[in-house]
């Protein structure tokens, strides 16, 4: 396989780099309730100035994943997070990212293996075992 000049190295780093920055804020923008809809590639791209073509193609070049991958990986993030504060249900943590209930349980299992509530019920038992044996 041959090897790029170091410049275009670079820039894939940078491309990268800047893309999971857009991401990041994004998604906090997201749950700031600052935004209430989910960017596409385009979005990103636009935002990077480049084509989406051009952004997909770069990142899954230099990571070995597709933009999705990123972004996906922070929604599941977030979600777990808020699926552990038993004071939120399912369906407001569904709608703060974006999703209606059905298509987010259908992304959380697909990722997580579980359900969100079966995963909530997991981590509530697992807690439950903790405090027991601290001795709380």
């Amino acid at each position: 396989m041959p090897v790029l000049p170091k410049k275009y190295q670079t820039r894939k780093a940078e491309i990268t780099a800047d893309f999971i920055a857009a991401v990041n804020e994004h998604i906090d923008q997201v749950m700031d309730g600052r935004i209430d809809q989910m960017y596409h590639i385009q979005d990103f791209a636009r935002q990077l100035y480049i084509h989406p073509v051009h952004l997909s193609n770069t990142i899954k070049l230099h990571t070995g994943h597709a933009p999705c991958y990123f972004f996906e990986m922070r929604l599941m993030e977030e979600a777990r997070k808020m699926l552990l504060d038993q004071t939120l249900t399912i369906t407001n943590i569904a709608a703060k990212l974006t999703f209606d209930n059905s298509n987010f349980t259908k992304f959380f299992k697909r990722f997580e293996g579980v359900t969100p509530s079966q995963y909530r019920l997991q981590h509530a038992a697992s807690s439950e075992v903790t405090l027991q044996v601290n001795g709380l």
